[in-house]
């Protein structure tokens, strides 16, 4: 295992300085800027590229005022980039036949309500995976961080007015959308945790992927969460707990590395963990999301935004682009790729900034030729 581990971070590191593009490009200097600046603590980055890990690279520190740097090994949070994982274990149960995504949410979870009595019955596994529930976003997420149980939160969902007839718009949710790990429990005849590293963990090699707050602070390499206000030096946050009690949500952990091998995975290059029908069925748009539209104005490319199963979906200047983020204090994580190109980007931080968000649409326009027209639309120089 340890020189299976070894190879694929060699293979990483030789490629890295061939594979993308010159240091120069705008793409990598936006990241060396960030990374080697003081707008950020810690950040990792790697680039999958027809079908390898074409680039690894990490900047800052895993805690501030030490001298440890992160490494690619280095452990952060991803947050609702566990929204994936729950989807692919769902759809890969659905193909063996233990479950449908037409079956009712509240089979699994019987004290979901919401109002009005059949409104409940007639939400499928698959409205929660899409965000279909007729809630407004982040429905009780409040009483979530108030340490108030999931179960008991399901069933004050019956007070909430809906937004919607169920299944008809969409809305994001974490606490709605962790019932489909009640239903992998119960198709599975396992913990929601035990499924994932059997079946997605395991196979791939993720050895840094793991569930929990005890999971992340084991041992000594993982990214401490830090924010600050305008013109303050960074402040260390405690690791908020709560979104651990919805694990399909945003209960895991991983580095870099562990998420070029998701990436490989979702990008079709491990067949044997998830076939072609089950990425067809994750990646489908399921709704158009229009709330997500406006949250990503700055990508000014985007020109509409749906929501599929654990997964984003917009057209980017006319192109696919694969994707979601994953906020929580201190942390932020991307993951996005052009399968027509065959290229994609993780990137995690451990650093609440807005700066590491713009650092996507660099590398999007980027591969897409439009880096040009960036410098003109924003301003810079590029």
């Amino acid at each position: 295992m340890l020189v299976r581990r070894f190879l694929f971070l060699c293979v990483a590191m030789l490629e890295s300085s061939c594979a993308l593009a010159s240091q120069d490009s705008p793409f990598e200097k936006a990241l060396s800027d960030l990374g080697n600046s003081d707008q950020i603590v810690g950040l990792a980055a790697a680039v999958v590229r027809d079908g390898k890990v074409a680039m690894v690279k990490t900047y800052g520190h895993r805690e501030t005022g030490n001298v440890d740097k992160v490494n690619p090994d280095t452990i952060f949070r991803i947050a609702s980039l566990s929204k994936a994982f729950a989807a692919a274990v769902a759809v890969q149960l659905e193909q063996e036949d233990r479950l449908s995504l037409s079956d009712p949410a509240i089979a699994s979870n019987p004290s979901f309500q919401l109002k009005g009595h059949s409104q409940a019955r007639s939400a499928s596994l698959e409205h929660v995976l899409s965000h279909r529930l007729s809630l407004p976003p982040y429905a009780y997420d409040n009483l979530l961080e108030a340490n108030i149980a999931p179960e008991k939160i399901l069933s004050e969902m019956r007070k909430v007015q809906p937004i919607c007839a169920v299944g008809t718009c969409y809305a994001y949710q974490n606490v709605g959308f962790n019932m489909i790990a009640s239903a992998i429990e119960i198709a599975d005849k396992k913990s929601y945790a035990e499924s994932v590293q059997s079946r997605i963990f395991t196979p791939l090699n993720m050895e840094g992927a793991s569930f929990g707050k005890n999971n992340l602070m084991k041992g000594d390499n993982w990214a401490h969460s830090y924010r600050r206000r305008p013109n303050e030096r960074w402040s260390a946050v405690n690791v908020k707990e709560p979104y651990y009690d919805v694990p399909a949500a945003g209960g895991i952990n991983a580095n870099v590395i562990d998420m070029s091998k998701w990436l490989l995975a979702q990008m079709g290059h491990h067949q044997e963990v998830l076939s072609q029908i089950a990425l067809n069925r994750l990646h489908t748009p399921q709704v158009p999301t229009a709330r997500e539209s406006r949250r990503v104005k700055f990508m000014h490319h985007v020109n509409n935004t749906h929501y599929g199963l654990g997964w984003r979906i917009y057209d980017y200047a006319g192109s696919k682009v694969i994707n979601h983020s994953g906020s929580v204090e201190g942390y932020g994580a991307q993951i996005a790729f052009l399968p027509e190109k065959g290229v994609g980007l993780i990137l995690l931080t451990n650093s609440k900034t807005r700066d590491f968000w713009r650092i996507l649409p660099k590398f999007l326009d980027q591969e897409l030729g439009l880096e040009d027209d960036f410098c003109k639309t924003e301003n810079q120089l590029c």
